[in-house]
């Protein structure tokens, strides 16, 4: 069992530029500025990281680009949205050869969903024929795998071993946490309440608040691993003031320029998401000045302007 694998792992953006290529060098800063903020990994191909436009190729170099930024300073997370087994397991095959800690799986996201049996089959096909360990990346709306079906999925399957659980309802995180088999990870990406799901046990997150603010979120995460709950309110109210105006349908491209505007450069979103607007700038600008007096790796150095 992975047991490094908890805390902050952000779903780092992946930069593009004007003609849609992968702009490698500004990935390579991008992993280099995050690992900065002390996190305790990172995931590639996520949803913040716009993992779903990726071709095999690009999801390979990726990871090979991350897996030697990472080596031996945090644990590698590979993200996989994908629907079907055949390339879900093809994926996850094609970069064997690196050092990777977990693959984050979504459920199948196109208009058909599988009922419960075809989902259990889709994962155990997948963990029969690769070696890394599972999290199920329970995220797509329409294919929303419940508590019951998780749980009976780790039960069962010990090649998943935890369940990255999405979407604003923090019921359902804690029904997981109360359910989950003993050993497994429930790791939380409900942006809006990260330390509501933290003080719950959650064993971490792998979200977009962390992919935008990550020193601020290993921040909060070490707040309530140390019990300080009164900070630990303080900065979850300004981190969903800063969530309220990075959340939308381009959700990644607003993560890249907060992350632009603390001197990172993460490049555009890849055709057909759109940059954002400059009225959304404004309100990021306002809300990330406030919400980045709680990265303690600015406590010396001047803050957004």
């Amino acid at each position: 069992m992975p047991t490094q694998l908890q805390g902050i792992i952000p779903p780092i953006v992946t930069p593009f530029d004007e003609a849609g290529r992968i702009d490698e060098a500004t990935f390579r800063n991008v992993i280099r500025f995050t690992i900065g903020k002390g996190v305790h990994g990172i995931c590639v191909g996520g949803s913040t990281g716009e993992g779903h436009t990726y071709t095999t190729e690009e999801f390979v170099r990726l990871m090979e680009i991350a897996a030697e930024e990472a080596s031996g300073r945090t644990p590698l997370l590979a993200g996989i949205i994908t629907n079907s087994t055949k390339n879900a397991v093809d994926r996850a095959k094609a970069i064997a050869h690196l050092n990777v800690a977990a693959l984050q799986i979504t459920p199948v996201h196109y208009l058909f969903k599988p009922d419960d049996v075809a989902t259990f089959r889709h994962f155990e096909a997948i963990t029969a024929e690769i070696n890394t360990p599972v999290v199920i990346y329970n995220v797509v709306p329409w294919n929303y795998l419940s508590p019951a079906l998780l749980v009976h999925i780790m039960e069962k399957l010990p090649g998943v071993i935890g369940v990255k659980q999405s979407a604003g309802d923090l019921k359902l995180m804690a029904d997981l946490l109360l359910t989950a088999p003993k050993g497994k990870l429930i790791f939380t990406a409900v942006d809006a309440l990260l330390y509501s799901s933290f003080a719950l046990g959650a064993h971490g997150t792998i979200a977009a608040n962390p992919a935008a603010v990550p020193g601020v979120c290993v921040a909060l995460w070490d707040a309530v691993q140390r019990g300080d709950h009164k900070t630990g309110l303080q900065i979850h109210e300004s981190l969903l003031r800063f969530w309220n105006t990075i959340v939308g349908d381009n959700l990644p491209a607003n993560v890249k320029y907060a992350l632009s505007s603390q001197g990172c450069p993460a490049g555009l979103p890849r055709m057909p998401m759109p940059v954002s607007s400059a009225e959304r700038h404004r309100a990021i600008d306002i809300a990330l000045k406030e919400v980045l007096t709680f990265d303690p790796t600015l406590a010396n150095k001047a803050r957004v302007a």
